[in-house]
């Protein structure tokens, strides 16, 4: 199997020839190939197959001008030459050392400048080393801090700017917490609390604004509740407090598994 591109060139842009490689002899017994593994290829695919078949090669390469080197070699050279790795230039560089190193050395790149880095360190650090990122500029690291990170500290997430952030702390703060949200200028957000809330605290929603909300509050609140509901402007609203008027036993509606 070969790669689609017939060229083997570096990444400065320049021929590659197997002529005076460093690898020539490698390259002689098959250990790589020019245009399919090829530490000297601009083509990343390439360089992975290099290193793939040679990994013991790596850690000669962690120091490498060209990144996507580096980055690939970061994969497979020993731990013990990944640390200066945390300080590379590049993201991709950092994050493949980071993702190979005791979870303490990487603790300083929750402040990386670098997005997708600090989203890809919310991913493996323990929740517990989560909350320096619960106020984080980028709102899907927040994203992701808000669905690890222990249930008993969002409370200082909610009232975080971004309403897909406040759903997740909506979906796992102590139930005790809820009517705090109640008020959340979201409307997906306060679904998510009255799909939480016990029966006995819908009160506090019967006269929500959105009339999804309205009619999760009809779908269980207490039957001496539901007679306003029954009147409300929404038909779906007004069918749901209706119908369980009718069935007199005022059971909750139970939702679909």
């Amino acid at each position: 199997m070969s790669d689609d591109i017939d060229e083997a060139i570096d990444w400065q842009g320049h021929e590659i020839s197997c002529a005076g490689c460093a690898h020539e002899q490698l390259s002689a017994a098959g250990g790589c190939r020019l245009r399919h593994a090829c530490v000297h290829d601009r083509y990343a695919r390439r360089i992975d197959r290099f290193f793939n078949w040679n990994p013991a090669l790596a850690n000669d390469y962690v120091k490498h001008p060209h990144f996507e080197v580096r980055a690939i070699a970061a994969k497979h050279a020993s731990p013990f030459y990944l640390p200066p790795l945390l300080d590379d230039p590049e993201e991709t560089v950092r994050w493949n050392a980071a993702r190979r190193l005791p979870k303490r050395l990487v603790l300083r790149l929750r402040h990386d400048p670098h997005r997708e880095v600090r989203i890809r360190i919310a991913t493996v650090l323990d929740p517990e080393d989560l909350m320096p990122m619960m106020m984080d500029d980028d709102y899907y690291v927040r994203l992701v801090v808000a669905r690890r990170i222990v249930p008993s500290v969002l409370g200082r997430m909610m009232g975080d700017p971004e309403a897909e952030v406040r759903r997740v702390v909506a979906r796992r703060i102590p139930s005790d917490w809820l009517l705090g949200m109640i008020s959340d200028p979201d409307a997906r957000v306060r679904l998510e609390i009255a799909e939480r809330l016990a029966p006995d605290l819908l009160t506090a929603m019967r006269k929500d604004s959105d009339w999804r909300v309205r009619h999760e509050v009809a779908s269980r609140i207490a039957l001496s509740e539901l007679h306003e509901l029954a009147k409300d402007e929404d038909p779906l609203v007004r069918e749901m407090a209706r119908g369980r008027l009718d069935n007199r036993s005022g059971a909750a509606m139970e939702k679909p598994a």
